[in-house]
């Protein structure tokens, strides 16, 4: 069975590989065989195509399992420096309006 295996090591630093696992393999199975993360595999935040599972979710045939880093910086502090380097206020699209 073949799954593919995304992760980023690094801001701008995207790795792609694919993975040929047992059926039946887990997630965990699948991220110890391929040896990129080493033996504690515990600690790291996974997901299969943008939906985090654990480890022992079972695999399916051409999933996209998906390593994530930790947030460096607070969302919303990285907003508030966006905003200050551009000294005007970011509104999104997206909000709906107050009603009148």
């Amino acid at each position: 069975m073949r799954v593919e295996l995304v992760w980023s090591p690094a801001a701008g630093d995207v790795r792609h590989r694919w993975l040929e696992v047992e059926p039946g393999a887990t997630v965990g199975s699948a991220l110890r065989g391929c040896g990129e993360f080493g033996p504690a595999i515990e600690p790291l935040r996974v997901g299969i195509w943008g939906r985090v599972r654990p480890l022992d979710t079972p695999l399916r045939e051409r999933d996209r399992i998906e390593v994530y880093r930790p947030l460096t910086v607070d969302p919303k502090e990285a907003r508030r420096l966006r905003y200050a380097r551009r000294g005007e206020r970011i509104v999104s699209r997206h909000r709906p309006g107050r009603p009148g």
